[in-house]
């Protein structure tokens, strides 16, 4: 009785997350993927860097920048909070696919990276977009190992830097600028 379970269970796990990543697959635009690489971010932030800013979602601006920090940091350390492993191994394995043939990723951005501190409200736009400067470059210089990511489970340092990346220019979609006159 309890295998006759675990089959049902798993055919409907399978089919909920093929219709889902189905839908996933038609909400995510194609993007230029020549563009998902550090070197493109940190041209982006240095571009930020010398305009005027302004968030148009509920975050304020430091703390878009700060929790962008927060993933790649932990990336190198580790994520204080996971999704379960039947998870990571199927609809966060399965997203990541999806997210990361389409070249762009989307995702609630007002959510926290689960189990992360709460981001300190006195932070400085400025300081807090420095710092995601300097978690990229480290992440580009890192060579130990990698954690697991919370939501998609093991990836590789090259998946990681498609992720990094496409989160921060899901997250860009929330940051507007203009030139400093």
């Amino acid at each position: 009785m309890k295998r006759r379970q675990f089959i049902k269970t798993s055919i409907a796990i399978g089919a909920t997350s093929l219709v889902g990543s189905g839908g996933i697959f038609l909400l995510v635009d194609d993007a230029n993927k020549d563009e998902l690489n550090i070197v493109s971010a940190l041209k982006k932030l240095d571009v930020l860097s010398d305009n005027e800013l302004v968030n148009t979602g509920p975050w304020e601006l430091y703390k878009i920048f700060t929790h962008c920090a927060q993933s790649v940091e932990y990336s190198m350390s580790k994520f204080p909070e996971h999704k379960s492993s039947l998870f990571k191994s199927t609809i966060g394995k399965l997203a990541f696919s999806v997210f990361s043939s389409k070249g762009k990723m989307t995702h609630g951005l007002s959510e926290p990276i689960p189990g992360s501190p709460s981001i300190d409200s006195s932070l400085d736009t400025t300081a807090a977009l420095n710092n995601l400067k300097k978690s990229l470059i480290d992440f580009k210089n890192y060579k130990g190992k990698l954690a697991p990511h919370f939501a998609y489970g093991e990836l590789t340092k090259s998946e990681y830097e498609i992720a990094h990346v496409m989160h921060f220019y899901n997250h860009l979609q929330e940051v507007k600028s203009k030139p400093v006159s």
